[in-house]
């Protein structure tokens, strides 16, 4: 993921520390590329958490509850993308909420945003509510996908064998982050392990 050197300087040059979080939605996506991008913002690995396999509308997460801890007056939160942080406006505004009342600033992607000034704060429930219309779209088109197939007979049985295009879509889903493992299988109707081979045999053909 390419950086702006002049944001990583930027972002080095202000007080506090700075803290990383880092998230992917399934436990066979990769954290290195959120992790170097957040080592090229000037975050170190010992300031960055993580969490693997939790949706970003799962606030139950325990990298970010050591991220927000970690925090105090002055420092700031650092993440690659919004999407990273939120995928619900509701989640967006307790976290922003709650980095206003410790005077935490957070950067998305190099660009800071002061939650205690008037603008930032615009600017960041503006981008969480994006980052939710996003992330409701990727949910109605699966959704639409599905009834397509269904409706032309695609889908029979329990367990159905999916097809090549089928497979497509259901890695693109499993690409965006948005769906777990177990969502994904009963959004498509299968076993979690049909899930699995149609993930390995698609990664293997890119």
């Amino acid at each position: 993921m390419p950086v702006d050197g002049g944001l990583n300087a930027t972002l080095k040059t202000m007080t506090g520390l700075l803290i990383g979080y880092a998230r992917v939605s399934t436990n066979d996506q990769d954290l290195t590329a959120q992790k170097n991008a957040l080592l090229v913002l000037g975050v170190s690995q010992e300031k960055t958490f993580t969490d693997q396999g939790l949706t970003g509308a799962n606030r139950a997460r325990p990298g970010l509850g050591q991220a927000l801890a970690a925090c105090r007056g002055g420092d700031t939160l650092v993440v690659t993308k919004l999407d990273r942080l939120a995928r619900s406006l509701r989640d967006a505004k307790d976290i922003v909420d709650e980095l206003t009342r410790r005077e935490v600033k957070l950067s998305i992607g190099g660009s800071v945003h002061d939650p205690t000034d008037p603008v930032g704060r615009l600017l960041f429930n503006v981008l969480a509510m994006v980052a939710e219309f996003e992330a409701d779209l990727i949910r109605a088109r699966t959704r639409e996908g599905m009834a397509v197939a269904k409706a032309k007979g695609n889908l029979r049985g329990k367990q159905p064998k999916l097809s090549k295009a089928q497979e497509a879509h259901l890695f693109s889903v499993h690409q965006a982050g948005t769906h777990t493992t177990v969502e994904i299988a009963e959004l498509f109707g299968v076993a979690r392990s049909t899930v699995y081979r149609a993930i390995k045999r698609a990664g293997a053909a890119t």
